[in-house]
């Protein structure tokens, strides 16, 4: 007879490179867990944050991680750190987060049968980036990342079927692969929002990058005031050094200095953004699936970004907002335009916008989700598990 799983030890490992990172983008999940009854631990760099994840009832272990180096010796470090927490708490379930956290992670598991969650939360830079050394870098992971992946007991969790195609293509055992769209928004929380009085403004939320298409905008404000709209465009997010894509500081006091440009750097509470504004803008260039316009569109906000991996599943075209093409200011102006000259359109895209979160893409429906999968691993690990029984 095959052990219930109720009956093992329920404790779930979240590896997170940043605790900002989880509590912006794993909270929904983790939540899940604990109310089905696991203990929630939590390994990550603690900056400053690691107080307010353990106000939710959770377990923080400090972990050393470095976003953006290449260094031999922080990587052990790293690896040897993951490998101490693991034999300190012994997991029924680990969940990476990142692919940085999957690397390391995997590397710290090495010989041993933790199920595990390997969380791409989009393929960031070195899969968007053209340039030698990122191109480079991919073709290396290209190589490893497979090894590392197609384990026993562990699946890789993508958030849209572009980014699932990428790493079939690279070699991720396809069976192996499950999409459950983003993180899940609290839609109890966040609420459809009216529309604040003229004169048009819209929003952006999101790490200040090139990759995240704010240059673009800030060039489609631009055209768009040269030609005598007085629309307010208002920035929230700060520049990534770690990220070589980041907008320098010096930058984005230039486009503060701008008429109708207004950078806001950080929110505690992101509705008094979309309180203020009639529509959310995010021209990224690839995304797992963008939290920020899952927030937007549960405030009831129609939005406009590009037809990109990620983003197209949260902007349906002419359904829930407008899609255009990366990196084109021109077309960026003319959907802000449209957005802009129309209170029908918007509020039709915002009202199908707040069903779509809703109907699928909940903190309740990610993190229900989210912990059938655990159960299906922690089942599927058991030694007398068949998959006939």
């Amino acid at each position: 007879m095959t052990q219930n799983v109720t009956s093992c030890p329920r404790r779930v490992l979240y590896v997170v490179g940043e605790d900002q990172a989880f509590l912006l983008g794993r909270l929904p999940m983790a939540r899940a867990a604990k109310a089905a009854g696991f203990e929630v631990h939590v390994a990550t760099s603690n900056n400053g944050l690691a107080s307010t994840i353990e106000t939710e009832g959770f377990i923080v272990h400090d972990v050393p991680f470095r976003r953006g180096s290449l260094s031999l010796i922080a990587a052990i470090r790293t690896v040897l750190a993951l490998r101490c927490v693991e034999e300190k708490i012994e997991p029924s379930v680990i969940h990476h987060v990142g692919l940085q956290s999957c690397f390391y992670g995997s590397l710290a598991t090495a010989g041993r049968n933790f199920p595990q969650v390997n969380g791409m939360t989009g393929l960031g830079y070195i899969f968007t980036s053209a340039n030698f050394k990122p191109r480079l870098l991919r073709a290396i992971i290209g190589q490893i990342l497979p090894a590392l992946l197609n384990r026993r007991s562990s699946v890789v969790l993508v958030e849209n079927p572009d980014d699932r195609t990428v790493l079939a293509n690279l070699g991720v055992n396809d069976k192996d692969l499950i999409v459950i769209s983003g993180s899940g928004v609290d839609t109890d929380r966040f609420q459809p929002l009216p529309e604040p009085e003229a004169p048009i403004t819209f929003g952006f939320v999101g790490r200040l990058l090139k990759d995240k298409g704010v240059r673009a905008l800030v060039s489609a404000h631009q055209i768009l005031k040269n030609r005598g709209y007085d629309f307010r465009l208002l920035i929230i997010g700060k520049p990534d050094p770690a990220n070589p894509s980041s907008i320098s500081d010096k930058e984005v006091k230039e486009w503060s200095q701008r008429p109708g440009i207004f950078y806001l750097g950080y929110i505690k509470d992101i509705t008094e953004l979309w309180e203020r504004c009639h529509f959310a803008v995010l021209p990224s260039h690839r995304e797992g699936l963008p939290i920020s316009l899952l927030e937007a569109a549960a405030c009831g906000r129609a939005m406009i970004t590009t037809d990109a991996p990620g983003c197209r599943e949260i902007v349906i075209q002419d359904e829930t907002g407008l899609l255009v093409p990366i990196d084109n200011p021109e077309a960026l102006a003319s959907a802000i335009l449209c957005l802009a000259n129309s209170p029908t359109l918007r509020a039709r895209y915002a009202a199908a916008a707040r069903k779509l979160v809703v109907e699928r893409l909940s903190a309740k429906i990610v993190g229900a989700a989210t912990v059938d999968l655990y159960n299906k691993l922690l089942l599927a690990s058991q030694p007398n598990f068949n998959s006939n029984s």
